[in-house]
């Protein structure tokens, strides 16, 4: 569905004026629409997933782990596929969320993927500048990832931040100069945009945030003492179908969660790179951006 098609229907969750700002900037923050109780539930089933990582020695299925990762002193970076380890994170992500989503991506929703991101203030938990639709090419861009946080998130606790107006204009490289991808954005590429005009949502537990797949965004280093849980579900119009394999399927990827399944592909004009055959392997971001092993991830 084209912008206008999806403004011109009643909004379910978020007021009108919302979903403008986040066609008209590419992204959005939201405070209030989540229950205490909801959120405390959320909270209380990741740290025990926390707990359960103390186990893990390396990365594996389940958890991407950062080096140092021990019992004694957990650094989970990444739990991969939250809404099959639990059936609280699926039960969230078919819930609200989704009824966000449709606000945003037309009545007819599919849920593509989740995962759940954490940072550790080891001094190097920054995500550097990068594009998501990259990862994931579609034929067309309604792709949406829903953030939540998990804790309270100030300057301080490496939030998310993201360029106003990016999803309007170019999708840049995330190779290297050497053809490898890098999951980032490359400092030639990057030199063509003002980071300094970025956005950095703060908030609340509870808070969530909203941004487009072409929309530039990074999160800054952690400079305090708390972690900082952030819960990702990513959504796409039913009408969007995938150009290339899915990075990491869960049992749900490409469910209906919100209407009914799309006849007629949608095809955006507008052309999109194509990354490296996910269907090798995967690890995450994090990964690939700190040139861990040879296997690429988003």
């Amino acid at each position: 569905m084209t912008r206008d098609q999806v403004l011109a229907l009643p909004p379910r969750v978020l007021t009108q004026a919302q979903r403008e700002t986040y066609f008209e900037q590419g992204f959005l923050g939201v405070e209030g629409l989540l229950d205490n109780a909801t959120i405390a539930t959320l909270k209380a089933v990741t740290d025990a997933f926390v707990e359960q990582s103390r186990k893990v020695v390396e990365s594996g299925s389940t958890f991407d782990v950062a080096p140092g990762h021990s019992s004694d002193r957990p650094r989970v970076r990444r739990l991969k596929r939250p809404d099959d380890q639990h059936e609280v994170y699926w039960n969230y992500a078919t819930g609200l969320i989704a009824d966000l989503a449709a606000d945003l991506v037309g009545p007819d929703v599919v849920y593509h993927h989740s995962k759940l991101n954490f940072k550790w203030n080891d001094g190097d938990d920054a995500v550097a500048w990068h594009q998501d639709i990259p990862f994931y090419p579609h034929t067309n861009y309604s792709p949406l990832t829903v953030g939540t946080y998990l804790t309270d998130v100030g300057m301080d606790d490496g939030p998310a931040g993201f360029l106003p107006g990016s999803q309007d204009g170019p999708i840049y490289d995330h190779y290297d100069a050497n053809g490898n991808w890098s999951g980032s954005i490359s400092p030639a590429e990057a030199a063509r945009f003002d980071s300094e005009r970025a956005e950095y949502l703060t908030g609340p537990a509870g808070t969530i945030t909203v941004h487009n797949c072409r929309t530039v965004h990074a999160s800054l280093p952690t400079r305090s003492q708390s972690t900082r849980p952030l819960l990702l579900h990513v959504y796409a119009s039913a009408d969007a179908f995938a150009y290339t394999a899915h990075p990491d399927p869960s049992s749900h990827a490409n469910t209906v969660v919100r209407g009914a399944p799309a006849r007629v592909a949608h095809h955006d004009p507008r052309p999109c790179p194509i990354p490296p055959d996910w269907s090798g392997g995967y690890t995450s971001i994090f990964a690939a951006q700190t040139g861990e092993g040879a296997t690429p991830g988003a």
